[in-house]
């Protein structure tokens, strides 16, 4: 989606159709998102048009005061920098599907933000220490099905059970089974057998605080 705010009659009509969609659906919007940073795929999106458009939707953070759904991956300081100068647009957020460093967690802590958990950010041992440097009422799980399962070769899996489900091939899908290679939502729960691993905590107590945490972001007026 790079070039969707130049190809549309002008960036501020694109973003004009952004505010108007936010509100019509105020209640069903609870955030802003899908939005960042990704300097591991600058062939589909350069650097400038990246940080370009990054620091133009933070306006809508500050019109509507709805928490970001950040992605952040290897621009730490470019990334960093934006939020820096745009923070009091933001009401809060998560950077989801986190692969930084321990250093890189802090520094998201400071500036107030959850910390979102998938497989591919349990791949290394470095950032299963830095997952662990992340206080457990900062932390957030999620899959991001399709992508970002735990492989075999992950430093993650050997926290795993033996247990699985079967899979298939695409083309020869039953009921019943997941489809081989693909991240489904149901394996959130070997992401949290992981995490609770690794941590030295209760899977349970460790999925309930996530919980909550989740509901205090998106879902203030539901949170116990």
């Amino acid at each position: 989606r790079c070039g969707e705010f130049d190809v549309a009659p002008s960036p501020t009509e694109y973003m004009d159709n952004l505010r108007g969609y936010i509100k019509d659906n105020r209640d069903k919007v609870v955030a802003l998102g899908e939005l960042g940073l990704d300097y591991d795929r600058t062939k589909f999106c350069d650097v400038d048009t990246q940080k370009k458009y990054f620091t133009l939707q933070l306006d809508l953070a500050e019109e509507f005061q709805l928490p970001l759904f950040l992605h952040s991956r290897n621009c730490a300081d470019d990334f960093i920098k934006i939020i820096s100068e745009n923070r009091s647009k933001i009401s809060g957020g998560v950077i989801h599907s986190f692969t930084g460093s321990a250093e890189e967690a802090k520094q998201y802590l400071n500036m107030g933000f959850f910390i979102g958990i998938n497989g591919c950010s349990l791949k290394t041992e470095e950032n299963l220490l830095a997952m662990t440097s992340i206080p457990t009422d900062r932390l957030m799980i999620e899959t991001d099905a399709p992508w970002c399962g735990i492989r075999n070769t992950h430093a993650g899996s050997k926290h795993l059970s033996s247990s699985s489900w079967e899979s298939k091939k695409k083309e020869k899908w039953v009921e019943g089974c997941i489809v081989k290679d693909r991240c489904e939502p149901c394996q959130i729960t070997q992401v949290l057998e992981v995490m609770a691993a690794v941590r030295g905590e209760d899977p349970g107590d460790l999925a309930e605080t996530m919980y909550q945490n989740t509901l205090k972001l998106f879902f203030p007026g539901e949170n116990s």
